[in-house]
């Protein structure tokens, strides 16, 4: 995957690109921990928005990549790899907009939970297919986006919550049509640059030190299960048949 960052006029823009469905390799993860880390540390970005070409936002992590690997080495790195690139987006010092086209599966809620707000094509939807896949994540994140029931109810059955769901539970800022979600986008940013820059780091750094969702912790507890789950078979069992596109058996 080509993670592709530009800046201009003090707006930052990282671009996922790996097609056909934006599935995400550990390598691509590390790549994502490191634009944001790289534009954390410069001081001429004032806003960035995180987005994806393609059909969609994200899939999720590669799960082929992890099954034709033996062990655990892929799945610890691939944690360890997630951990750390939520991590680098919710604490970038200045604003992130998620900006999410059609998909925005598994790995892909992690990525826009972390950020600070959401403009959505109208396309959109958000899922967490984890429990089908023999594993837990990103509940966490998914806690910001949906009420405490709906948060249950999503991770239990599985089932998306469509772009026009959430903009109406007030977690997703603006709601377009497809082809004017990143104008749209730029425009919010645009916003912000006006904004003078050392209030609005300050505001960034308030927010998240009053925020009540401890993502860090939190996301660290459900890697736990599923480290839990590998161990006893499930994960993997789940995998395989995800890989060989079959149903998982549930005796």
């Amino acid at each position: 995957m080509a993670v592709i960052v530009s800046i201009e006029s003090g707006v930052a823009e990282v671009v996922m690109a790996s097609p056909p469905v934006n599935a995400i390799t550990v390598a691509d993860t590390w790549k994502l921990r490191d634009a944001f880390r790289d534009l954390s540390e410069d001081p001429a970005v004032q806003v960035v928005i995180l987005t994806a070409s393609g059909k969609g936002f994200n899939a999720g992590i590669d799960i082929k990549e992890m099954q034709s690997t033996g062990g655990f080495d892929h799945l610890l790195g691939s944690g360890a790899a997630c951990h750390a690139a939520f991590d680098a987006i919710y604490r970038c010092p200045v604003p992130v907009i998620a900006a999410v086209n059609d998909f925005c599966m598994g790995l892909g809620i992690g990525l826009v939970g972390s950020c600070d707000f959401v403009v959505a094509s109208r396309d959109a939807r958000f899922g967490l297919p984890e429990v089908d896949n023999g594993a837990l994540g990103c509940a966490s994140h998914l806690a910001k986006l949906v009420s405490p029931m709906k948060l249950r109810q999503m991770v239990f059955t599985c089932e998306t919550a469509s772009a026009a769901e959430l903009y109406a539970w007030g977690s997703v800022y603006k709601l377009t049509e497809p082809e004017d979600l990143m104008p749209t986008a730029r425009e919010v940013a645009r916003r912000i640059t006006q904004k003078l820059p050392r209030v609005i780091r300050a505001a960034k750094a308030g927010l998240n030190g009053i925020d009540p969702y401890r993502l860090s912790e939190n996301y660290r507890l459900e890697q736990g299960y599923t480290y839990e789950l590998n161990l006893q078979g499930d994960g993997t069992r789940a995998r395989d048949a995800f890989v060989r596109k079959e149903r998982v058996i549930t005796r």
